[in-house]
């Protein structure tokens, strides 16, 4: 642990707790307080408070109860909030007693006991990666930190015997690009963490208020058509995070994506910070914005509450996006609501500064201006394609491919893991890699070889080709394993790709997003069909069902879904959407895109294509 003036950094934040607290019972009494006598202090923000040997100065928070749990920027924005006589949510309040990474010991003797945390330790083990999940399952599960989503196949494979010795058997991939262990049992969560660490694998910080797996594009370096590799930048802004502690313990969770411009798309226009990469041409460079290829910033996307991030203006040069996210996310920290977790993304900041200020705030963190540009200097890259995630591709390496392996809902036995690190190994480079999709990659296939690693991967109960549905199916854990979750998201995906697939012959890519609850954590409003989990009252029960949303995009298609029923139990669903993809094959306009079909059409005329009526109608 570095040292400052004698004191680590646990010491230091002792003493500054202390030295506040001492001034606070000092000024209930009247008397001087100890940072007032300070030299060169003025009362308030800033003041300086003599703990250190000779007299060295630290720098105080604002006036407010000890905050042992926390770094001094995160204690002077809680200060500020105490000081205005608002009272701290329970989950900041938790991170004011105690910092969820000095918990160490009180997990392994929790662990030794077969005991699950309790209370407020519940929301702090999520930031070292473990979910207590209960009452839907009683057990932890791990989310991992994979940045840019790449890894290798000796970590894969250790990954499968932890998920077989420790877990239930499977790993789930994830919507940014990463890996989930379940069915953790208490005595062996630190084991988890511990043999994870082993393999290179860090989740610290994959869960709390922390920013999550940073994702890139997941053919960075071997895709014919991006502007610019972005797995390199990916794993530096990981390890920037990894290695500032003051950057743990947001306000609320933060996302933070690169694209390259490849034809998978990375969703960086769902992140709360996103970098897009474009091109200047030399026909409409200048001197301070030189031809090249440039990051776009945006900034407040959370689709989950109907935003996209937005363009800021400004552009930035590889070597300058992680250091403006960093600026960024030292921003979010001083101005986030502590207050209030349903407003404490940074979308809520940006609505209530405006882009503007917002800006000039992020340059006075980084000491200097950003780049602006108009829309007309640069250009966007070429639209993603819908189908690059799976199949076979050809890469820019002559001779080389990329396959795409469609995993059902994001799911893989640890038999199909250890088999998918051998396709790797022996066709390819011995590198996978995960999507945004709930799916991987084998790069680095010769041609020669295609043949042979799709048959591995056909005979490992896995296919790298896919129907329109499958291709594009999305599911959140649900309920099986999320206590927020309305319905079996993963299971109810899977029973609708079937029915669809006995009846149905479709000649696009159709997105399908099943979510469990409003948090959205499977995308359902950028989905063409897009699913939320709800109860829905059938006689005098209540059953498993979903609001349907249509018309959802991403990318140079972006639209947030609309809402055409609000509630449809799921044994209504099948025939129903069945009925709609008849509908829009039958009346579409030569090879017009479902989202667009659906632009075009009334919500009657959608409703009444479905052929579903809702019981109160019917009534």
């Amino acid at each position: 642990m570095t040292e400052t003036n004698g004191f680590n950094g646990e010491q230091q934040t002792y003493l500054q707790g202390f030295a506040l607290g001492a001034d606070v019972a000092r000024k209930l009494r009247g008397l001087p307080v100890l940072a007032d006598s300070a030299a060169g202090s003025q009362n308030g923000a800033g003041s300086v408070i003599q703990v250190g040997p000779n007299g060295a100065a630290l720098e105080a928070a604002p006036a407010g109860p000890p905050a042992p749990g926390l770094t001094p920027i995160h204690a002077e924005a809680q200060n500020r909030f105490l000081a205005d006589g608002k009272k701290l949510c329970k989950e900041e309040q938790a991170k004011r007693d105690k910092n969820p990474y000095d918990m160490w010991g009180q997990m392994k003797a929790s662990a030794a006991a077969g005991e699950y945390p309790k209370g407020t330790d519940v929301f702090l083990y999520k930031f070292q990666g473990l979910f207590y999940v209960a009452p839907n399952q009683d057990s932890f599960m791990c989310r991992l930190r994979i940045p840019g989503g790449e890894l290798k196949s000796w970590q894969f494979r250790g990954l499968a015997d932890l998920a077989e010795t420790s877990g239930g058997g499977y790993l789930d991939c994830t919507t940014r690009a990463n890996l989930q262990i379940r069915e953790i049992p208490a005595d062996r969560g630190p084991l988890v963490l511990e043999t994870l660490n082993e393999l290179g694998v860090v989740p610290r910080g994959s869960g709390g208020d922390n920013v999550r797996n940073v994702t890139a594009a997941a053919t960075s370096g071997f895709d014919p058509q991006e502007l610019i590799e972005t797995l390199p930048i990916a794993k530096e802004m990981h390890y920037h995070i990894a290695n500032h502690r003051e950057l743990y313990g947001l306000p609320r969770k933060f996302n933070i994506s690169f694209d390259g411009g490849g034809r998978i798309a990375t969703l960086e226009d769902t992140n709360d910070v996103g970098f897009q990469a474009v091109t200047v041409p030399e026909e409409t460079a200048t001197d301070d914005v030189p031809a090249g290829v440039y990051y776009r910033l945006t900034l407040g996307g959370i689709t989950g509450h109907k935003d996209f991030a937005r363009h800021t203006g400004v552009l930035l040069t590889p070597e300058e996006c992680v250091p403006v996210a960093d600026a960024v996310l030292r921003v979010f920290i001083k101005n986030g609501d502590r207050t209030d977790r349903k407003k404490a993304r940074l979308k809520y900041v940006l609505d209530d500064w405006g882009f503007p200020k917002f800006i000039e705030a992020v340059e006075e963190e980084l000491g200097r201006p950003l780049r602006k540009a108009d829309d007309a200097v640069y250009r966007l890259p070429e639209p993603p394609d819908r189908w690059a995630h799976v199949g076979v591709h050809p890469q820019k390496q002559a001779g080389r491919n990329w396959i795409g392996v469609v995993l059902p809902v994001g799911r893989m036995t640890c038999e199909q893991v250890r088999g998918l690190a051998d396709v790797a190994d022996r066709y390819g480079s011995g590198k996978i890699r995960l999507t945004v999709w709930q799916n991987l990659i084998v790069p680095d296939v010769a041609d020669e070889d295609l043949e042979a690693a799709q048959a591995a991967i056909v005979d490992l109960g896995l296919d790298w080709r896919a129907s329109s549905v499958r291709s594009g199916l999305v599911a959140c854990t649900g309920n099986k394993g999320c206590k927020f979750a309305a319905a079996d998201t993963k299971g109810q995906a899977m029973t609708l790709a079937a029915y669809l697939d006995e009846r149905i012959d479709l000649d696009v890519p159709i997105n399908i997003h099943f979510t469990g609850c409003p948090n959205s954590c499977a995308q359902h409003y950028i989905g063409d069909i897009g699913f939320r989990g709800t109860k829905v009252e059938r006689g005098e029960d209540m059953v498993e069902g979903y609001e349907l949303v249509v018309g959802g995009g991403y990318a140079d298609r972006q639209a947030v879904g609309r809402s055409l029923f609000g509630e449809v139990a799921f044994d209504d669903i099948p025939p129903l959407v069945c009925n709609l993809l008849e509908h829009y094959l039958r009346e579409r306009e030569g090879e017009e895109r479902f989202a667009d079909f659906v632009a075009r059409r009334s919500d009657d005329d959608l409703k009444a294509a479905s052929g579903y009526t809702p019981p109160l109608a019917a009534a």
